[in-house]
C-alpha cells in the first residue's frame, strides 16, 4: 500500500502503478447569474444537485462591463440565505469607480459573504483594450487591495496557464500573478486548459518564480464544440485536435456529446491528480449535470449519503 495521506477532505483512491495512494480532493463550482426566470429555475436546480457534495465555495460571475451586478448580488444573497454553501462573489474593475465597488463589497460583507474573486476585467470589443475607470482601480491588484481596505476577505483571483492574452510574456504574466498574490490575494484559479502538460509547466514556473499560494486549475466540461471555440478564441485557449475530433459529428447526438465530454474532463482531472493537484474548480455553465458526474469519479460524493453509511 502506498502513503495514506491523512487530509481533511473527500477521499479518493488513486492508482500508482501498483500502489494505491489516498488523496483529499476538493472541489469548487462557478455559476453565473440568470437573465431569466426560466434560467433562474436551471440555476437553483443545479445548485440544489451540487450543493450535498460540499464544495469548498461556489462562485458567482459578474458580467462584462459591470452588466449583472443586481443580479450577481441577489444570487449570491439567496445563496448565503437559502443554502448552507459559502458563495464568492466576483468584483471587477470595469465601468466602477474604486468607491463603489468598496460600497459593493461592504454590501457584500453585511448579509455575509465572506470570499471574493477580484479581476480586472475584460478589454473593450472595439479597441481591444482594456481602459480603467478615470476615478477606478487600474488593475487586478489595486482592486485587491482595495478590497483588503473594506473588510479581511478571502479572495481569489485569475491565473492564465497559456499566457493572458495582453502580456508581454510568460515572465511578466507570472510577474502580475505574483503581484496580485502580493496585494493580498489567498489563491489563484485558472483558465480553463485541456493540455495537461501546459498546466504543470505553468504550475512549476510559478514556484520557480516564488509563488506559494494555491493555483487551482479550472476545468470547464465541454458538451458544445462550437461554444468551446468561441470560449477559446476569447482568452486564447488551446484546444488540442484529438478533442475536436472526439466532439466533431456529434451536433445531432447530445447524449453522445455529453458522455465524451465527461470522460474527457474526468481523464484530465484523474491526470492532474496523479500529478498531485487536490483542488479543482469547476465551470458549470449552470448544468449539474457533467460535474456531479465527473466529482463522482474522482471520489467526492453527496455528504449526506456517506455520512450515513
Amino acid at each position: 500500500m502506498g502513503h495514506l495521506s491523512n487530509i481533511q477532505g473527500t477521499e479518493v483512491y488513486l492508482s500508482k502503478g501498483s500502489f494505491i495512494e489516498k488523496e483529499s480532493i476538493s472541489v469548487s463550482f462557478e455559476f453565473f447569474p440568470p437573465s431569466s426566470e426560466k434560467l433562474e429555475k436551471q440555476l437553483w436546480e443545479s445548485v440544489l444537485l451540487l450543493a450535498p457534495l460540499k464544495p469548498s465555495f461556489v462562485s458567482v460571475t459578474y458580467g462584462a462591463g459591470g452588466n449583472t451586478r443586481q443580479r450577481t448580488f441577489n444570487t449570491v444573497k439567496r445563496i448565503v440565505t437559502e443554502t448552507p454553501l459559502i458563495p464568492a462573489a466576483h468584483l471587477t474593475c470595469i465601468g466602477s469607480t474604486s468607491e463603489s465597488l468598496q460600497v459593493a463589497a461592504k454590501e457584500y460583507w453585511d448579509v455575509g459573504v465572506r470570499h471574493l474573486v477580484a479581476l480586472r476585467g475584460d478589454p473593450e470589443q472595439k479597441t481591444g483594450k482594456f481602459i480603467p475607470h478615470p476615478k477606478g482601480y487600474k488593475n487586478a491588484g489595486e482592486l485587491v487591495r482595495g478590497l483588503k481596505e473594506v473588510a479581511d476577505f478571502e479572495i481569489s483571483v485569475a491565473a492564465y496557464p497559456e499566457v493572458h492574452p495582453e502580456a508581454q510574456s510568460a515572465d511578466s504574466d507570472l510577474d502580475n500573478l505574483a503581484y496580485k498574490l502580493d496585494c493580498g490575494a489567498s489563491r489563484a484559479i485558472t483558465q480553463f486548459f485541456f493540455d495537461i502538460d501546459v498546466f504543470l509547466r505553468f504550475r512549476d514556473a510559478a514556484t520557480a518564480r516564488g509563488i506559494n499560494a494555491p493555483i487551482v486549475p479550472g476545468i470547464l466540461p465541454v458538451t458544445n464544440i462550437k461554444r468551446l471555440i468561441q470560449f477559446a478564441n476569447h482568452c486564447k485557449t488551446s484546444i488540442p485536435n484529438w478533442l475536436k475530433d472526439m466532439l466533431n459529428g456529434l451536433d445531432k447526438d447530445p447524449n453522445s456529446r455529453r458522455l465524451i465530454a465527461g470522460w474527457i474532463a474526468i481523464e484530465q482531472c484523474r491526470q492532474l491528480a496523479r500529478h498531485g493537484v487536490t483542488e479543482f474548480h469547476f465551470y458549470t455553465l449552470n448544468r449539474a449535470e457533467l460535474t456531479r458526474a465527473i466529482c463522482h469519479a474522482l471520489g467526492v460524493r453527496d455528504q449526506e449519503r456517506l455520512e450515513s453509511t
